[in-house]
């Protein structure tokens, strides 16, 4: 992304095409509980994961009033039933109002479920995600698309993803050539990269034509980059402006010097002619 407004014109290209939802936004119902009694915290991998693509999903979406970005809280989709909850590390809701922040989110009070959902592995959870989620999203919650990451680089390669086709069956989403990813739902392309200075496997979005969506760090460090750049170039204008004034300030006080030798020599010669 050149620009801002490059990225903004993007945005508004590969923005994905979605109805709004029928319910309404809800913070929370009574009797429906939004924390764990003993939170479990999650490894620094897995943490770092989930900020970063949240982060770029909000950086991305931000935009749209009515798409939703959650990360780890309760999701319960079945009225009545609080067993029927889920607490995905980061899922994109299209439809649902962006604001307000809920405690917990509620499918039939908002009128949309979850379009895509992230799991990244951790050693206690990743067998779940594997296999039972995989029956639980898409087809008890009806979420269109879920997807699992291993970003800790100690394990092994685990990139994988799952959709709903036209009859309603679960299919796993074919791998691109470079072992990529592309969410439909979300029209954006996902693969994952060695992150050298996390030492990890992180998972991006990338835009159709392959542009990358940036972190709010990143887009940071690149206008820090922009700035230092801008100004180094107006100090090397102002430099090279500097040195073409001492150089025509140069030429005029040569121009002028040999202006007067010209005159004094003109002197001389009708000096001279008047003594002979």
């Amino acid at each position: 992304m050149n620009t801002a407004n490059d990225f903004e014109l993007k945005q508004r290209k590969y923005m994905p095409v979605f109805p709004k939802a029928s319910g309404k936004p809800t913070i929370y119902i009574e009797g429906y509980p939004y924390e764990d009694d003993e939170p479990m915290p999650a490894g620094e991998f897995h943490g770092m994961q989930m900020h970063s693509l949240f982060d770029q999903f909000l950086r991305y979406f931000q935009a749209h009033p009515h798409i939703h970005v959650g990360m780890d809280n309760f999701i319960y989709y079945r009225e009545g039933d609080i067993r029927k909850v889920v607490a995905p590390d980061v899922y994109v809701v299209l439809g649902a109002a962006k604001l307000p922040l809920r405690r917990s989110f509620y499918t039939w009070a908002e009128g949309t479920v979850p379009t895509a959902v992230f799991e990244f592995l951790s050693d206690t959870t990743a067998s779940e995600d594997r296999h039972e989620k995989v029956e639980v999203y898409l087809r008890d919650m009806g979420v269109a698309e879920y997807f699992i990451h291993q970003p800790d680089m100690n394990r092994p390669i685990e990139f994988q993803g799952w959709r709903r086709d036209a009859l309603g069956d679960i299919v796993e989403i074919e791998e691109e050539a470079d072992d990529g990813l592309f969410s439909a739902s979300l029209n954006l392309y996902f693969r994952w990269e060695v992150h050298e200075a996390w030492e990890l496997r992180l998972l991006r979005p990338y835009l159709p034509d392959g542009t990358a969506i940036t972190t709010s760090m990143e887009e940071h460090h690149l206008r820090v980059a922009a700035e230092e750049l801008a100004t180094a170039e107006a100090e090397r204008r102002q430099a090279a402006e500097g040195r073409a004034r001492e150089e025509a300030e140069r030429r005029q006080a040569i121009e002028a010097e040999l202006e007067r030798l010209r005159t004094q020599l003109a002197n001389s010669e009708n000096e001279a002619n008047e003594h002979t």
